[in-house]
């Protein structure tokens, strides 16, 4: 039976408080670097991407340029050539524009669920996805909007929490990815893993974080595509 658009919409239920969440304290910490409303919701409309909008209220605090912005949200978002190229092949044999349409709401939490389904066999498909995705971008962006809204009482959002937030949210998604992988590739993902960790701890030293991040997802990529080949 193939799956529908509906079926999508119910995979990312489970997915919804921590885009609610971390929609909240983006759109909170937002406010706090003197952004209207209405630019905050378009950040989460035009963006759309936790990380990038929490990186571009903090930098917007101390001043930076504009260019340096710019790319350092680049960088940052380059993680996601790596989750599309890692999705692509299940698309595959669908028509251009749904390709394109599935990369551009592709998030590190819908990624998170179609890997899942996909390492468990489950046959997805462009109609899915569409679901998934759709549903997780307009909640994104009511919960920005409400986040600046309630941003307006909350002089200082860290004194909630509020900025550890996303990173609570990749740490819930590295678990939900162990317990829920059964097969005997764990072990290699957790090599792969400490082999991240390690990089950009080392990289750290000599270049910018953002450019570690970088190097060391793609040193992740390559060795778990060469450890997966040997097996």
């Amino acid at each position: 039976m193939s799956l529908t658009f509906k079926d999508g919409v119910y995979a990312c239920i489970p997915t919804l408080l921590g885009y609610i969440g971390i929609g909240i304290a983006a759109g909170v910490v937002g406010k706090s670097a003197n952004l209207s409303v209405l630019e905050i919701t378009l950040l989460a409309v035009i963006v759309y991407a936790g990380a990038a909008q929490f990186i571009i209220a903090g930098l917007m605090m101390v001043a930076t340029p504009v260019s340096a912005i710019i790319f350092t949200v680049f960088l940052v978002n380059s993680r996601h050539f790596l989750m599309s190229m890692a999705t692509a092949p299940a698309f595959r044999g669908f028509s251009f524009f749904n390709n394109i349409a599935i990369g551009s709401l592709l998030t590190d939490e819908s990624f998170a669920v179609v890997m899942n389904a996909i390492t468990n066999k489950v046959p997805v498909n462009a109609t899915w996805m569409h679901g998934l995705n759709v549903t997780a971008y307009l909640a994104w962006i009511v919960s920005c909007f409400l986040g600046a809204v309630i941003g307006e009482w909350l002089p200082d959002p860290n004194l909630f929490g509020l900025d550890y937030a996303l990173v609570a949210m990749f740490i819930g998604l590295l678990y939900l990815q162990l317990i829920g992988d059964k097969s005997k590739s764990l072990k290699n993902r957790l090599l792969v893993m400490l082999t991240v960790a390690l990089m950009l701890i080392l990289l750290m030293r000599f270049v910018s974080p953002e450019m570690a991040i970088l190097i060391s997802t793609f040193g992740g990529c390559f060795m778990g595509i060469a450890m997966e080949h040997d097996a």
